[in-house]
């Protein structure tokens, strides 16, 4: 009898021991999941203000889904129009857009300056645009065939980055409005806009600024920096173009959030 029992209890001792060790892998699998879960979900909330912290506000430019800027070869930066007071602000803010650009990389980039003798025989001999009182040319708002061929061969360029300073207030507290367009020579369809008034007052351009220092600029001493910023023209411009040069390739930072997921 005892022998049976034993017999018996070797089997059932056998389940028991399959049982507890299914129960242990369920357990140890939906514990397991949790710390993923939880682990991605902390990747995801990074990454997330990583983004938030990277882009500015998307509601102020355009980027045209249909055209592929891997596609444009080189594109010819014009200097700015300047509708502001201070005239001397639109080469400081074209140098910044330009370096700012060029970081990015997102296409060959070259400067023309208003006084450059190419331009200036494009405005004339095409009628390109109208003439301001201090002898530059307000850049036309839309182009004929014959203007984009005419500018494709003599900037050698495939689009054209041209725009305006709409406003600059160096005081009480600093702005600077720009209304800007890059333009395919090829069709003449707008690959990419911006219309955007900073205003270092505002609140949204305040959180900007700390998240600029913050994340790219890397500093440990930000709060200064961010201090200095308000009052000084060349930084608040830096950082203005900063701004700018991000929306030229926004993709960037979706596949950043994409990739951790």
């Amino acid at each position: 009898m005892n022998s049976l029992r034993t017999i018996l209890s070797y089997p059932v001792g056998r389940i028991s021991l399959f049982v507890s060790r299914i129960q242990y892998e369920i357990r140890f699998t939906i514990d397991n999941s949790r710390f993923k879960v939880l682990l991605l979900l902390s990747v995801l909330l990074s990454g997330c203000r990583l983004y938030n912290a990277s882009m500015p506000e998307p509601d102020y430019y355009y980027l045209n889904p249909e055209k592929d800027f891997s596609a444009i070869g080189r594109v010819a930066l014009v200097e700015l129009d300047n509708d502001s007071r201070f005239p001397q602000i639109s080469t400081d803010v074209t140098e910044a857009l330009f370096q700012a650009s060029q970081k990015k990389q997102v296409f060959g980039l070259s400067l023309v300056q208003q006084n450059d003798p190419a331009w200036r025989s494009l405005q004339l001999d095409l009628n390109l645009g109208s003439k301001m009182q201090n002898g530059t040319f307000k850049a036309p708002t839309t182009y004929t065939l014959e203007q984009l061929l005419a500018i494709r061969k003599t900037l050698k360029c495939d689009a054209i980055l041209v725009g305006t300073i709409t406003k600059y207030q160096p005081y009480p507290h600093m702005a600077i409005g720009l209304r800007l367009k890059l333009v395919d020579l090829k069709d003449g369809q707008l690959l990419w806009a911006l219309e955007q008034i900073w205003d270092s007052a505002d609140k949204t351009t305040e959180r900007r600024i700390k998240n600029y220092f913050k994340y790219h600029i890397h500093s440990g001493l930000a709060p200064l920096h961010e201090q200095l910023m308000v009052v000084s023209s060349l930084k608040f411009i830096n950082f203005v173009a900063y701004e700018v040069a991000e929306t030229l390739h926004p993709g960037k930072y979706r596949i950043l959030v994409r990739n951790l997921i």
